[in-house]
């Protein structure tokens, strides 16, 4: 049986993980070529060795050459360049988190639906099998749950992007997605924000957010900060059992990785051989793009974790 031809990709940005996470494991897959990167530095889009590098956005989106558009951009930038990108008919690939708010997210999902096209949220860490296992586990238990879900690290450079309001930066959209994304995947999408508090840096975005959630299952606790020790933690605790993701819980990039569990008085370990979630999602968003059967992260359930951080926004600009 002939092997169906590799999906060829595009990208927008040559940044951090682009660089170093999604564009090897385009060039290594079977199942992806790198076609073509666009970036406004030409010789930083040729450093990721695409078949050809270009300055503009707007040709890659509409590259008769390119089936899948992958954003790697400034939170800001997300939103147009998705759409563009939708419209021209391509299918989207976009680095977390996917929108600014539950609006934009709203808005992108019904575009993707209007022009038939696939559109997934970056969440790779969604894709390692130690994440689908500890779904597993959290979804068999009967609660109630007490969840811990927490990403924090100090220092971010003073000219990023993730400390300037206007361009969606801030501990909360950046890393505190994860640690919401994790308590939304133990306690349900329709958990809701009861509690939300910031700490806010000298240049007008969030450098700490914590924040509390409830639903039928339990509650959670989750913290995202820029500005405290640099710590990742995915914890549920139930009458009988405790599950632990062992840090880093969100971001295990090549090396073994853990769930500590113990049930009814008893320890185990359950561990995972190394692997790379980036080529994970690259593969699996590659055949679904072809019509192929695949895991992709549902759209419903990054708009939940909009939903989410809006909740937290609006509560902690309140308190």
């Amino acid at each position: 049986m002939t092997a169906p031809p590799p999906v060829r990709w595009g990208f927008l940005g040559a940044g951090f993980v682009a660089t170093l996470g999604v564009a090897p494991v385009v060039r290594e897959s079977p199942e992806a070529v790198l076609q073509v990167v666009a970036a406004r530095d030409l010789d930083r889009a040729r450093s990721l060795g695409p078949v050809r590098a270009v300055t503009s956005y707007d040709e890659v989106c509409h590259a008769d050459d390119v089936d899948i558009v992958y954003l790697s951009l400034p939170n800001d930038d997300h939103l147009p360049w998705v759409l563009a990108a939708l419209e021209a008919g391509k299918h989207v690939l976009c680095e977390k988190p996917l929108g600014l708010d539950a609006a934009q997210v709203a808005r992108m999902t019904a575009a993707a639906e209007a022009s038939g096209t696939l559109l997934v949220e970056a969440a790779w860490n969604r894709w390692h099998p130690r994440t689908h296992r500890f779904e597993e586990i959290v979804h068999a238990i009967s609660g109630p749950l007490d969840v811990r879900s927490w990403f924090t690290f100090p220092g971010v450079p003073a000219d990023n992007y993730r400390l300037d309001p206007a361009r969606g930066g801030g501990a909360l959209l950046d890393v505190g997605c994860y640690a919401l994304a994790g308590a939304l995947m133990s306690l349900g999408d329709d958990a809701s924000v009861t509690t939300a508090e910031h700490h806010v840096g000298p240049t007008g975005v969030d450098l700490t957010t914590s924040a509390t959630l409830e639903s039928a299952r339990g509650a959670a606790a989750v913290t995202g900060s820029f500005e405290r020790p640099e710590s990742q933690g995915l914890t549920v605790t139930a009458p009988g059992i405790s599950v632990e993701a062992a840090n880093p819980a969100f971001t295990s990039w090549r090396e073994g990785a853990e769930l500590q569990v113990v049930e009814d008085g008893v320890e185990r370990v359950e561990t995972f051989e190394a692997c790379d979630a980036y080529l994970l999602m690259v593969e699996a968003v590659s055949r679904r793009a072809r019509g192929e059967d695949a895991w992709v992260l549902p759209l419903s359930t990054s708009l939940a974790v909009a939903r989410a951080v809006d909740e937290v926004a609006s509560l902690a600009g309140a308190s």
